[in-house]
């Protein structure tokens, strides 16, 4: 089975980095400057910022739906950052991060769920998920922190 991760629409995202500090604080988002090279995983590019780059944080509703599953929490996203798209590999921001895996269906609701640590079985965790027919998509996040990291979908449905 071949499945898809791609990274976030920069469209989404780029009127915010016009905005001023007051006006991101009053939607409740913050510019930031990544201090070092690891850290700072962009949800667009799924690659770790660099140290210097500036980024935003938002919160960003990851399962969007109407029902209990509903997630929302904190990303970051790199200014000019284009969208990745990984067909049956592994995006950068994954290597070294435990990650937890969440399966849902097309209502939203959580059918399965797997902690992969991290490098071991990220590929095989996803495949497995993938095989039950119930799950329509899987919301990466990283384990430690509980951030949303990328959608995973089978191949040729829309990322």
């Amino acid at each position: 089975m071949t499945y898809a991760i791609a990274g976030l629409p920069p469209e989404t995202f780029a009127p915010l980095f016009a905005l001023s500090d007051a006006e991101l604080a009053a939607s409740g988002a913050r510019r930031v400057t990544a201090n070092a090279d690891r850290g700072f995983p962009c949800r667009v590019s799924l690659e770790d910022a660099r140290a210097g780059e500036r980024l935003l944080l938002v919160n960003h509703a990851s399962n969007d739906c109407a029902g209990p599953y509903r997630s929302a929490f904190a990303i970051f996203v790199r200014e000019g950052a284009q969208r990745a798209r990984h067909v049956d590999c592994l995006p950068p921001v994954f290597r070294g991060r435990p990650l937890s895996l969440r399966a849902y269906d097309a209502a939203g609701d959580l059918v399965a769920a797997r902690l992969s640590p991290a490098d071991e079985g990220h590929d095989a965790a996803i495949r497995e998920l993938l095989a039950d027919p119930r799950v329509d998509r899987i919301d990466a996040h990283n384990a430690a922190h509980g951030c949303f990291a990328a959608r995973i979908e089978r191949e040729g449905d829309p990322a």
